[in-house]
């Protein structure tokens, strides 16, 4: 030891007073653009790189921040079964499972929630994509049904954001059966008249796709969201040709009339605002209703010949 280190060293420091921890994750890397994004600024594009406007993933919890007006609670869900198949690969499915909650802070991918969207009522289920893959499981199908009947309790639209790789593998048929079990909760808020509304984001894909994201009175996507049921490779090997470029991209499925609307991440709440406003309207009733595709006129009055 020397004069340095046991007397100028130590007067230095209480000089210059003791480093500063600086916090991590200040700066963001764009998976598209690949440009490195302040987090604030990050933030206040609602995760939305400002240099190429990719879409970034976002939980289910800031997701509803970003919908919702301030206020909105959160429904408790029905428990599920944790493993009911007692599954294990390289880990076991329950380790897997305890893993996943304590990182997101919820039950299961999907978190269900009611309150308003600028003053309209609605009841909301968003998916999380960084719980297991957004997978459907028990627990998924249990907050569906239980979004859909709490939105016919308080004849509010049913608005549900997906993020999903499909079927949660360790549980196998009793994930698959959620796909009808899906179906059925959307038929339920459709029975009632109530709007169901799909907000399909980055990536909706599997049994999620193939049920109830299809369902919809309307089908929203975020910009650039990978939208279908098998993987592009996959197709390609069946059918043996090149996909076409932006295959099952929102933009493509846009132009090819499976989607009715591609609404920015900033501009999603003033329009699903607007849609719950219009199919609200008490004038609404009065309209003619479109149903699948053809306009459902009045019954014509009595002598009066019907329009075919």
């Amino acid at each position: 030891m020397n004069w340095i280190s046991e007397w100028a060293l130590p007067k230095i420091k209480t000089l210059f007073g003791a480093p500063r921890e600086v916090p991590e994750n200040l700066w963001h890397k764009c998976p598209s653009c690949e440009q490195m994004i302040f987090h604030r600024d990050l933030e206040r594009a609602l995760h939305v790189c400002p240099h190429c406007g990719h879409h970034m993933r976002v939980g289910a919890r800031t997701r509803l921040d970003y919908t919702m007006d301030p206020g909105w609670q959160k429904i408790e869900l029905p428990k599920a079964p944790a493993d009911p198949l007692r599954f294990r690969d390289q880990r076991r499915y329950s380790d897997r499972l305890k893993e996943a909650q304590l990182k997101a802070g919820q039950e299961d991918a999907v978190l269900v929630a009611h309150g308003a969207i600028e003053g309209n009522r609605a009841v909301c289920a968003a998916f999380d994509f960084s719980f297991l893959g957004g997978s459907m499981s028990a627990g998924v199908g249990e907050a569906l049904v239980t979004a859909a009947r709490l939105a016919v309790l308080q004849e509010a639209p049913l608005i549900v954001f997906t993020a999903s790789g499909g079927a949660r593998m360790q549980e196998g048929t009793i994930s698959l059966m959620q796909m009808p079990r899906s179906v059925i909760a959307t038929r339920m808020v459709k029975e009632a008249g109530l709007p169901y509304i799909v907000v399909m984001c980055d990536p909706t894909t599997g049994g999620v796709t193939a049920s109830f994201a299809m369902l919809g009175d309307f089908h929203i996507a975020e910009p650039g969201a990978l939208i279908g049921f098998a993987g592009a490779r996959v197709i390609e090997q069946t059918v043996r040709e090149k996909l076409p470029e932006g295959f099952q991209r929102a933009e493509y499925l846009l132009a090819h009339g499976i989607l009715d609307m591609v609404v920015k991440r900033g501009e999603m709440r003033a329009t699903l605002a607007r849609i719950i406003s219009l199919l609200r309207m008490p004038e609404a009733a009065a309209e003619p209703a479109v149903l699948g595709g053809t306009i459902a006129l009045p019954a014509p009055e009595a002598g009066a010949s019907a329009v075919q």
